[in-house]
């Protein structure tokens, strides 16, 4: 074979070749263009066999800054786009409203502030009660 051969056969086993989706969920937005998203894959121990949950995050690009924290989405492999983002969008899976609780965003500051406001909460409808009676 020829030089030109096989450099036109490694040129097309290179273009057939799939490449790698994933599924994850949308954990920031903040950058222009770009999101970034967990995937959790569930791997087993090779030594004590138990299975155990692996989280890995990607950056990827969001070409109409479309997704909103929360969002399950499907990314693809794509040529590097920047020193981090080596993935791009395909589609989004499940849209969500993007509003996250205000209870979980206290549990995530401070899990104290969380229970403390909660406390304050049951003590105030208890004094409601004492002074009806």
């Amino acid at each position: 074979m020829t030089q030109s051969n096989v450099t036109s056969t490694q040129d097309k086993t290179l273009k057939t070749g799939r490449r790698q989706q994933k599924v994850g969920r949308v954990v920031s937005n903040k950058m222009d263009k770009t999101i970034v998203v967990v995937v959790e894959t569930l791997k087993k121990h090779r030594i004590y066999k138990r299975t155990y949950k692996q989280t890995k995050r990607f950056h990827v690009h969001d070409e109409q800054n479309a997704c909103q924290v929360g969002d399950l989405v499907r990314i693809e492999e794509s040529r590097p786009l920047s020193k981090l983002k080596r993935w791009r969008l395909v589609e989004i899976v499940k849209q969500t409203s993007g509003i996250v609780p205000v209870e979980e965003l206290l549990a995530g500051v401070d899990p104290d502030l969380s229970s403390a406001k909660s406390d304050e909460a049951a003590e105030g409808s208890s004094e409601e009660e004492a002074a009806e009676e």
